[in-house]
């Protein structure tokens, strides 16, 4: 593991979580740090469930496994955000 894919892990689970967040109607208390975590983990997810489905790897966007990275953030940023105002 390099140093360019953890920065890469963390620039791809910030851009999959950002979306996740924005696409989630409401407000989420969750700060920008889980966000993050929680991109990272649908991203990585994400892409386990796409190769189990043998969805294709392109040289381009592979647009069937953003949408499963997204949709599993916008999972993610709910289930965290919901925890976060049980225990407030």
């Amino acid at each position: 593991m390099t140093i360019a894919s953890v920065l890469g892990a963390i620039v791809i689970g910030a851009v999959i979580g950002a979306l996740g967040r924005l696409l989630l109607p409401g407000r989420q208390p969750i700060g920008w740090i889980l966000t993050i975590i929680v991109g990272i983990v649908a991203a990585l997810i994400g892409t386990a469930i796409a190769q189990a489905f043998n969805v294709a790897t392109t040289d381009g966007i592979d647009w069937i496994e953003l949408v499963m990275q997204v949709v599993l953030a916008m999972v993610g940023v709910g289930l965290v955000a919901g925890l976060r105002r049980s225990k407030a």
